[in-house]
Parts: C-alpha cells; structure tokens; sequence
C-alpha cells in the first residue's frame, strides 16, 4: 500500500514538471470528462487525498474551492503543505487500521461505513483513475504523458515520515 502511495507522489510530481512547460490556459482549459482540466484534475487528486486522511484521523475536512489556486504553483503549494501530514499518516500504516470502520454522516443523514482499508485503496485508485484523464489529455494537445510504469522506479522501500 505504502508503494502505491509513493508512485503516486512520483508520477504526481512528474506530471506538475510536465506542466511547467504547458501555457496555462492550456492547463485551465475545460476538457471533457474529470473535473474540468488538467489544473483542476491536479487539485482536485490533492484534495481528495488529504480530505481522505482528515476524514479517517477525525479531523475537519479541507472546504477551499479550485477559484483560489488557478496556477500550478498554487496548486504544488497546497500539495506541499498537505504532503507532511498525509505522509505521516501513510507511514504509520499499520494491519490494526486496515479493518477500523469509518462512520460517515451522508447527506441525507445517513451513516456509511466502510473499512479504513478500502478507503485507503479507494485512494490510490482515484488518483490513478486521474492520471489516466490527464493522459488523454496530454496526446489531445500534442504532448506526450507522463509514464505511467512503476516498475524501475525504486519505490519498494520504507517511507520516511517526512
């Protein structure tokens, strides 16, 4: 699990370079599918992530709309000040987690529960799902994506907590 995270942080990171390089009406651009665009998409994986981890530690969740970091040097800020938080969490990953249950309060005043476990890989899987509309994206504006191999990557190593 702690691999997929830190594949995910590496790809991430190679897509904001991608980025440096993409005029930025290009990366604010409605597309189809996903949240909207390539910025956008790349907030919205950081959001969840953190949300996700506030949610499971009790805490409040993150409520700041895409208006307020419309360039990827906002956007790596925020991911930034999210990262030390969300890698603590990760790497205090331990089996005694993997089966407590969250109670989340829906809208319409139900409760939803669910293992912390699956919510974890639910985790990995949205910002893979992302990564693959940021692909698309990338050939439609001529640019080759990101790859996407985590073999070869030297990511099947201890987390550090920071």
């Amino acid at each position: 699990m702690q691999t997929m995270f830190r594949y995910n942080w590496l790809i991430r990171e190679k897509w904001y370079q991608w980025c440096e390089d993409v005029p930025v009406e290009e990366l604010l651009r409605k597309r189809t599918g996903g949240v909207g665009g390539i910025l956008h998409t790349l907030f919205h994986i950081v959001d969840v992530e953190w949300s996700w981890i506030r949610v499971l530690q009790g805490k409040t969740d993150f409520q700041e709309s895409f208006e307020g970091y419309q360039s990827l040097e906002k956007v790596r800020q925020l991911d930034r000040g999210f990262q030390p938080e969300v890698r603590e969490f990760i790497s205090s990953w331990n089996i005694e987690k993997e089966n407590r249950i969250l109670y989340d309060l829906q809208p319409d005043g139900s409760v939803a529960t669910d293992a912390w476990g699956e919510v974890i890989r639910h985790m990995i899987a949205h910002e893979i799902h992302h990564i693959g509309q940021l692909s698309i994206w990338a050939r439609e504006i001529g640019k080759e994506p990101v790859s996407a191999n985590l073999i070869g990557k030297g990511l099947n190593h201890t987390l550090p907590s920071s």
